[in-house]
């Protein structure tokens, strides 16, 4: 006996009984891929909307090596206009570029906006003033290197939801002559945060590389003084080989002494655990993890 049914699709199938066999439709062939989905480039359209809104200077602002066990901590700066134009082709995050790319990029970057730097704060000045103070300050470094190439920058983009910039109600390190780019006759620029904006903002994406480059090369030669601690390799990340070397050997001058290293290493040296990451090293300053 033969019948026919309607699908939910409204087309009708042969169903047949007893020992015929039964017709069913043939699935229709999958599209084939089109290849990896492209990534997403930077613009200027958050920078744009900053200076049409009144703003003549803009910077975007990023900071490299906020979770390192040695070595400086280092923001770029890259400042833009309204007469700039669109970033080199193939300008992202840092951290979506490979080592080579980044420095090809570099020259590039140099010529692209109106002003660029990149200041550090080392290891003793995040031990003594802890990691967020030493992030602004080595913002404020930067920010004071391109003031004296293009004057006052209006707003900063800022990665990230948390304005480490802004000096606040405080003076930094209660002592501006510390450093004469914090003294009261600067003017506070508008700071603006944004989440992902390395991935979103062309200037941001630009500081983010050319303070990942300048801040690679540092630790290459620092990685000359000690051998032992691979920072040619690691950037002084908490990678197995330094973790090693700090039992080893000891934390050197360059390492950030105020943070727990012998307790990272210990904890680095268990299988279980495994050598902690950035991420980690950020919950636990967030916890208590430095010590006095």
């Amino acid at each position: 006996m033969t019948s026919l049914v309607e699908q939910s699709s409204g087309q009708p199938v042969r169903v047949t009984s007893g020992s015929e066999s039964v017709r069913r439709p043939t699935p229709p062939r999958r599209r084939a891929a089109t290849g990896p989905k492209q990534r997403k480039s930077p613009t200027l359209r958050q920078e744009r909307s900053l200076l049409t809104g009144g703003a003549r200077l803009v910077a975007g602002m990023d900071e490299v090596g906020r979770g390192a066990l040695a070595g400086p901590v280092s923001v770029g700066v890259v400042v833009v206009d309204a007469a700039t134009r669109t970033a080199p082709q193939g300008l992202t995050d840092s951290k979506l570029l490979t080592p080579a790319a980044r420095v090809a990029m570099v020259p590039q970057l140099q010529r692209w906006g109106v002003a660029w730097a990149v200041g550090h704060a080392g290891p003793a000045e995040i031990d003594a003033h802890g990691i967020v103070a030493a992030l602004r300050l080595a913002g404020r470094r930067a920010l004071a290197q391109v003031r004296r190439a293009c004057g006052d920058v209006d707003v900063v983009l800022l990665d990230g939801s948390h304005d480490w910039l802004s000096r606040g109600d405080v003076d930094l390190f209660e002592a501006a002559a510390l450093d004469p780019v914090l003294g009261p006759d600067v003017p506070e620029p508008a700071v603006r945060t944004l989440v992902k904006a390395d991935l979103q903002c062309s200037s941001v994406a630009a500081a983010s590389v050319l303070a990942k480059v300048e801040r690679d090369g540092l630790l290459v030669r620092l990685a000359r003084q000690y051998p032992a601690f691979a920072w040619d390799q690691n950037k002084g990340y908490s990678a197995p080989a330094h973790l090693d070397a700090l039992r080893r050997h000891g934390p050197t001058p360059q390492h950030r002494r105020s943070w727990n290293l012998r307790a990272l290493a210990d904890e680095g040296s268990t299988g279980d655990l495994g050598a902690p990451t950035a991420a980690t090293l950020d919950a636990g300053l967030a916890d208590g993890m430095m010590t006095s």
